[in-house]
């Protein structure tokens, strides 16, 4: 008997007017994981204009992109590879490129390691081997930390796991200076404690399909209600994170204002689902609404870096009296 997977499957093999190369390359495409990619860029771009004081040499530029799409489409793939088992069962990932049959195992985990390859030799030899290093452990750590630990393990996965989406404004600060920062670490942290809110509100709307495969998500292990209070605590602690930087010059007053206003935006999306009777449509407005966030977030951080005349910090006046004048009494 087909299942209706395998049916799917066969179908885009064989769809009229549609060759098997042209569905291959749509199959390439979909294992990078595309739209996620996208996101991940803004977060290397910004620290890469910031670090450097204004745009960087579009060369160096297009090679870190080019090198962090490919790191991440690697990483990506090599995750299908993994979870191909409960993708299959799953309503919004079995038509993916290897549950469906389209493609097989072997060759969308060759796909995701030579991609990673040329990512690594790529940064390596014409950005620098930090650059390199650092992008190599943002897949390793997605891969054995995340995927293949604590996914189906803990309800800390988003939490821990989710380390390994802040790994490029690292990349894109060792890009462009060679070094890592302070100002780097705090962006590092600023996704670190955006990705538990981000990712719990897809976790409380598709709860059925990740306790059907037996994946721990917080709503699944915590309850609702429980989630949706680490939800608000790592929002609130998101926001002043956010403004640190501002506080210590690093940044300045244009990132400030725009680090506070989404921020309080994001944290009232957050409160939003949490008092909502039925959150299932909140849930999937804040999804998107920390996509917005962090996109918004990090193009405020790329400003700062391209018109710092315009986010120098605020200075106290300072009233320069002529001891001469001053008379005694």
């Amino acid at each position: 008997m087909t299942t209706s997977t395998e049916r799917a499957g066969l179908a885009a093999e064989v769809a009229p007017g549609r060759s098997f190369w042209s569905q291959r390359l749509r199959d390439y495409v979909t294992l990078t994981k595309p739209r996620i990619i996208s996101l991940l860029l803004v977060t290397t771009l910004a620290p890469m204009v910031l670090a450097a004081g204004g745009w960087p040499s579009t060369g160096l530029v297009v090679l870190a992109m080019i090198g962090g799409y490919l790191m991440a489409g690697g990483a990506n793939a090599i995750n299908m590879f993994l979870d191909r088992d409960i993708d299959s069962l799953m309503a919004r990932t079995r038509l993916r490129p290897i549950p469906s049959g389209r493609m097989s195992p072997a060759h969308g985990l060759g796909f995701g390691i030579a991609l990673a390859v040329a990512s690594f030799l790529l940064f390596a030899l014409a950005v620098n081997l930090l650059a390199a290093a650092l992008a190599l452990a943002g897949l390793l750590y997605y891969v054995f930390v995340y995927t293949r630990w604590l996914k189906r393990s803990s309800p800390q996965n988003i939490v821990i796991g989710g380390a390994a989406g802040a790994f490029p404004p690292l990349v894109g600060w060792a890009a462009a200076t060679g070094g890592i920062s302070l100002t780097a670490l705090y962006l590092f942290l600023i996704v670190f404690f955006w990705t538990p809110p981000h990712f719990w509100a897809l976790a409380l709307v598709k709860q059925k399909d990740y306790g059907k495969v037996g994946v721990p998500m917080a709503p699944n292990v915590w309850g609702e209600q429980h989630t949706l209070r680490q939800m608000i605590l790592y929002t609130g602690i998101l926001l002043p994170l956010t403004l640190v930087p501002v506080t210590l010059g690093e940044l300045g007053v244009v990132y400030g204002v725009a680090a506070l206003l989404l921020g309080l935006w994001f944290l009232y999306a957050v409160v939003k689902v949490a008092r909502a009777s039925d959150f299932t449509r909140p849930a999937w407005s804040l999804y998107r609404t920390s996509l917005l966030y962090l996109a918004l977030l990090f193009a405020a951080v790329l400003v700062d870096g391209l018109v710092p005349e315009l986010s120098d910090p605020v200075e106290t006046p300072v009233l320069l009296v002529n001891p001469d004048l001053v008379t005694e009494p």
